[in-house]
């Protein structure tokens, strides 16, 4: 069987250095909301959720962002052919992570911006290493598709 083909060396250095930015903010925001007390956030802000401090929350930050973007990464530096939906996942994962605490604590700062729009861009270069674009959406089908008898 012959391997895939990789994407573009511009692509795959893109996401590389997408998700290395996540996962190292991931990774620092663990640290703050863990060992350096939540970074000096108002404790009202987690005021009626299930969390009584920021040290859980930081945890989630580290273990499943941070995670998701460490495994991206030695996918991909290991070149297995599941990275490029991995990033996909991650990309995702990090707009989830956003919009999750924007609803919990119904607060937004610049930084959910710029973290929403590194997961946007991570999923959308995720997308293009798949080969999304040009092809398939550009190219017409040889065959034509009959419906089923």
């Amino acid at each position: 069987m012959k391997p895939a083909p990789l994407p573009p060396r511009p692509l795959r250095i893109s996401l590389s250095v997408v998700a290395w930015f996540n996962l190292l903010s991931a990774l620092l925001g663990m640290a703050g909301l863990t060992i350096g007390g939540g970074f000096g956030l108002p404790p009202e802000w987690i005021e009626g959720t299930v969390f009584t401090s920021y040290f859980w929350p930081g945890i989630i930050l580290g273990v499943i962002v941070g995670g998701s973007q460490a495994t991206t990464l030695v996918a991909q530096y290991g070149r297995f052919a599941l990275a490029w939906g991995l990033h996909a996942a991650a990309g995702l994962i990090m707009m989830i992570w956003v919009f999750v605490e924007i609803a919990i604590i119904l607060v937004w700062s610049p930084l959910h911006g710029i973290y929403f729009a590194t997961g946007i861009i991570q999923t959308t270069l995720a997308v293009l290493a798949l080969g999304a674009w040009p092809r398939p959406f550009l190219r017409q089908s040889s065959k034509q598709l009959t419906p089923s008898s």
